[in-house]
């Protein structure tokens, strides 16, 4: 195997850079070393945004890789029996059990909630009066967590959980807060007043809420719900063996994590992009009113533009930059590049989406490439791919389109201030700086309640 090019900088410096500003070190990485390089983060990793490489790695059976160890830094948040962490048969085993929630007319269940919630989220904005709307999303995609996925009514258990989530990713949403992850070092409890201290202890207070939650459920297991706790509850592996109060409790994290900060930032961002083209914005609402006043959630889903609006908000601002890295078990083959037994193979989401050849003027905003082209698995994978693509990806994409279509329709918007809104780290994503400010400017009226004179106008 050849000496793979990369930055020669020691470690530490290029793991500062990862962590504060990713997206300048990918660019830079790729512009001196092209498709493929090597950077040492806490171990190395090979950066690959060849759509044929990609392609190669996927393809692989995923036996020949390890990928849960190098999720490791992840440990702290979603526990050691996430599904992020674990490995062969172990993954695939709560892979099965997780899936069928997330597909089918399982989902349709979830399609009201998700606009009632987009509702009465939005119901609390005053015309005039700027509001981030980062925030806004961040509350609607927690809600719908907390009701889809975990199962809560509102109550005292709902309010807590709530605020507790809310608490325990601010404190690790700054690239600065973010380093607590990469940096085992920063990892000390010096009390409830220390960064990790705090963290440690808001974690504590989520997991007694949870499993409280968890007994209280199996006692009183209603096969009827919907919710994706219930089916997690019920459902059992080849053995015959149901998950264990741990495993719920730390694929409940992952959901958590996994769903509830991406589709928040992937919302935000689709706002901005919207509402600063206009014929966007009048181009999607045109394809919203065709469908009338309280259209049905999968007929929105189906909409060609909409669509293509919330595929273009996940191309150039993906909220994961890398997709899962395979680590190698033994020697592999890729592009005809020979990679040596432990090397960590990471495909590049946020390159591969800025590629000159697949998508022209990548730095631009137009839905329209995914009206005129189909893009292949390895050309668009915001969600990663093959047994590591993200689980919730259908519910995900589900979800962003009813809170869109549900806000658009009802709501008049506009940006708060002119200036570009940069991507920066929050966590382990990306996204938006200053959570995108927007202000109301007023209430849509439906078609229903505009009269004759007006509609004409």
């Amino acid at each position: 195997m050849t000496q793979l090019p990369g930055p020669k900088a020691p470690v530490l410096i290029q793991l500062l850079q990862w962590v504060a500003k990713p997206l300048t070190f990918m660019e830079k990485c790729a512009s001196e070393y092209g498709d493929t390089f090597q950077i040492k983060l806490n171990y190395p990793m090979v950066f690959i945004s060849h759509p044929k490489a990609i392609e190669e790695i996927l393809k692989t059976n995923p036996k020949q890789f390890d990928s849960g160890v190098g999720n490791q830094f992840l440990q702290p948040l979603l526990g050691d029996k996430s599904l992020a962490l674990l490995d062969a048969t172990l993954h695939q085993r709560q892979r099965q059990l997780l899936m069928p929630p997330f597909h089918g007319e399982r989902m349709q269940a979830y399609g009201e909630l998700i606009c009632a919630i987009a509702e009465k989220v939005a119901s609390k904005w005053v015309v005039g009066q700027p509001f981030s709307m980062r925030e806004s999303t961040q509350e609607i995609s927690l809600k719908v967590i907390l009701q889809a996925v975990f199962g809560l009514e509102e109550g005292q258990r709902y309010d807590k959980l709530e605020q507790l989530l809310t608490l325990a990713l601010e404190s690790l949403a700054s690239p600065s807060k973010a380093s607590m992850l990469f940096f085992k070092f920063l990892q000390v409890d010096l009390g409830k007043w220390s960064p990790w201290g705090k963290f440690l202890r808001q974690r504590q207070e989520v997991d007694e809420l949870l499993y409280a939650e968890i007994a209280e459920r199996r006692q009183q297991l209603d096969s009827e719900r919907s919710d994706i706790l219930t089916m997690l509850l019920l459902a059992r592996d080849e053995a015959g063996e149901p998950m264990s109060d741990r495993e719920l409790r730390d694929e409940l994290m992952t959901l958590l994590f996994a769903g509830h900060e991406t589709t928040a930032t992937a919302l935000a961002w689709a706002f901005y992009w919207i509402h600063r083209q206009p014929e966007i914005y009048n181009k999607l609402l045109s394809e919203l009113e065709d469908l009338g006043d309280n259209p049905d959630p999968m007929a929105v889903i189906k909409l060609p533009y909409l669509n293509a609006v919330c595929s273009e908000t996940l191309r150039i601002y993906p909220v994961a930059i890398i997709a899962f890295a395979r680590i190698a078990k033994s020697p592999i083959t890729i592009m005809g590049q020979t990679y040596l037994e432990g090397t960590a193979l990471a495909p590049c989401i946020y390159l591969t989406h800025h590629r000159e050849d697949l998508y022209p003027e990548p730095e631009k905003f137009k839905p329209e490439r995914f009206l005129e082209r189909q893009y292949s698995a390895y050309e668009f994978l915001p969600f990663g791919g093959s047994s590591r693509r993200c689980i919730g990806a259908a519910f995900a994409m589900f979800e962003m389109k009813l809170v869109l279509a549900t806000i658009l329709k009802r709501y008049s918007l506009a940006l708060a201030e002119k200036k570009t809104v940069k991507p920066v780290r929050r966590g382990v994503t990306l996204a938006p700086a200053g959570g995108v400010k927007m202000v109301m400017t007023g209430k849509r009226m439906s078609q229903t309640q505009q009269s004759p004179s007006v509609a004409t106008v």
